[in-house]
């Protein structure tokens, strides 16, 4: 039995020295992953339950700052303030004020928000959601709302 401990302790000690080495030698920083990109300009095209598909540009600028502009009001319409933000793991939000026309006849007043998370530098998608300002007593929130999804791609030409 003592000659069964002996050789096991022998067996260990040299692999002990291997191992404190490992742990003395110096760590390696991995690269930092590149840093996706908000600021530029950006087309981006939305689909929302009962409206269909719907276009806009979006001009980002450093500090948080951008502007939607609405293609599908009949006529480009102006820029809008809108706001961007960035969090972890490459999501991206952006919202702001709209006018979103609805059918032919009409025009919505809301907030417009998109929450959405890199595929690359040049593309982005997620959730659309817009919240009217008409009162709807029979929706959860009082207000008309809208929910679905968006594909965002930087516009090249302009990058």
């Amino acid at each position: 039995m003592r000659s069964l401990l002996i050789f096991t302790v022998l067996l260990l000690v040299p692999g002990l020295g291997t191992h404190r080495a490992a742990l003395d030698a110096p760590l390696t920083q991995l690269p930092a992953p590149p840093q996706m990109d908000v600021k530029g300009r950006w087309k981006v095209k939305f689909n929302l339950s009962g409206v269909g598909e719907k276009n806009l540009v979006l001009e980002s600028k450093a500090g948080g700052v951008c502007s939607f502009s609405l293609l599908d009001a009949g006529v480009e319409s102006k820029p809008l303030q809108a706001a961007w933000s960035q969090t972890t793991n490459d999501r991206v939000n952006f919202s702001g004020e709209a006018e979103l026309p609805l059918g032919t006849c009409c025009v919505e007043i809301g907030t417009l928000v998109f929450k959405g998370k890199f595929k690359s530098n040049d593309s982005i998608s997620g959730k659309a959601v817009f919240i009217g300002s008409t009162q709807d007593e029979e929706n959860l929130n009082g207000f008309r709302t809208m929910v679905g999804t968006f594909i965002a791609t930087r516009d090249s030409a302009n990058h």
